[in-house]
């Protein structure tokens, strides 16, 4: 038994101070763009060396290319989700229905869909 505890003083919570800052990411890839072409107009005209900083660049637009193709893997995804869960729900919707027979008619579905899809990728 903790007596001890009745004596004592309770903790009290902690504050949690956040201060938000903004950040652009648009506008941070634009500042670099910006110095990238300023660099190379400068090596054009001849003011600077070229530093070989090729690795740098290449990796940026590995990155960049990323960005811009997620959006499209996204979409897939999602339409995927939803079409399985709209197939689960009408599964569930004609069991309740029909019955067993639904079931194992819904079910067999599955492998005819599948048979169709990849029909076509064994010729090729």
């Amino acid at each position: 038994m903790k007596i001890i505890s009745l004596f004592t003083k309770a903790p009290q919570h902690q504050r949690f101070s956040y201060k938000p800052r903004y950040y652009n990411p648009q506008k941070d890839e634009m500042k670099e763009r910006e110095e990238r072409i300023r660099k190379e107009l400068e090596r054009e005209r001849g003011l600077v060396e070229s530093d070989g900083n090729y690795k740098s660049r290449i990796a940026g637009s590995f990155q960049a290319a990323r960005k811009r193709s997620k959006p499209a893997a996204e979409t897939n995804a999602v339409l995927l989700r939803f079409g399985v869960l709209l197939f689960i729900s009408l599964l569930l919707i004609a069991v309740f229905q029909w019955g067993k027979v639904a079931l194992y008619g819904g079910l067999a579905i599955v492998p005819f869909y599948l048979y169709m899809k990849f029909k076509d990728f064994k010729k090729g």
